[in-house]
C-alpha cells in the first residue's frame, strides 16, 4: 500500500473536491527528497507533504472524476516513462514561501507536460494553478513556509537552498491520479506506455 501524499486533517480539508496527477519517485530521488525534508523540518516544524511527489496537473472536478480518469488513461497509454532529475533545493519566494526540490527540464518531462496540455485543451476540465510550459518550474514541495515571518523564512531559505553536487535521476513508469473527498485521499495508479 502506498503512503498518502497528504494526511493531516487541515491538508485534507483544504484539498476537498480536488484531483492531482502526480509522479511518485521511489528510488534515489525519493531518498534525497526525504533527507532534505528531514533536514528542513529539523530547522522549523512546518506543514509539508507526507510523501514526495511531482505534480503534473491539478483539477477541480469532483463530479467528473470518471471522465478525468478516462482522459488520463488515454494519455498514459501513449506516454513513455518520464525521466525526473533533481538538481537543487530551491524556493518559491513570498507570498508562497515553499522550499522545493527543483527538477531539471528533461525532454521526457517537458514532452509529458506538453502532450497532456494538448489533450486537456480539447476539454473543459477545470484546471488549478496551471502555467504555460515555459513558465512552469518542475519541483517537489519540501515544506510550506507561508506561516513564517520574513526573517524566519529568509533564515530557512539561506540554510537549505543549494545546488546538488550531482543530479539525482529516476524514471517514472506510472502516474497517480489523486483525489480528495470527504476528508480522504484516494489514489488511482496508472502505468505509462502500452
Amino acid at each position: 500500500m502506498h503512503r498518502p501524499f497528504m494526511k493531516t486533517p487541515e491538508q485534507l480539508e483544504s484539498l476537498e473536491g480536488q484531483q492531482y496527477l502526480v509522479l511518485r519517485p521511489t528510488g534515489e530521488l525519493a531518498d534525497r527528497y526525504s533527507a532534505e525534508q528531514t533536514d528542513a523540518l529539523a530547522l522549523s516544524r512546518l506543514p509539508h507533504p507526507h510523501t514526495g511527489h511531482v505534480t503534473l496537473r491539478g483539477f477541480y472536478e469532483p463530479e467528473r472524476r470518471a471522465e478525468l480518469s478516462a482522459l488520463v488513461h488515454a494519455w498514459a497509454i501513449e506516454q513513455d516513462p518520464i525521466e525526473i532529475t533533481g538538481e537543487a533545493i530551491d524556493a518559491f519566494p513570498e507570498p508562497w514561501q515553499i522550499l522545493i526540490l527543483r527538477l531539471a527540464r528533461t525532454d521526457s518531462l517537458l514532452s509529458a507536460y506538453a502532450t497532456l496540455t494538448d489533450r486537456l485543451d480539447a476539454t473543459d476540465f477545470r484546471r488549478l494553478g496551471e502555467l504555460p510550459l515555459d513558465e512552469w518550474t518542475f519541483h517537489m514541495s519540501v515544506v510550506y513556509g507561508a506561516t513564517l515571518s520574513g526573517p524566519e523564512w529568509k533564515a530557512l531559505e539561506s540554510a537549505r537552498v543549494s545546488e546538488f553536487a550531482r543530479p539525482v535521476r529516476e524514471t517514472a513508469t506510472q502516474v497517480e491520479l489523486v483525489s480528495y473527498s470527504n476528508g480522504v485521499e484516494h489514489t488511482e495508479v496508472i502505468p505509462l506506455g502500452r
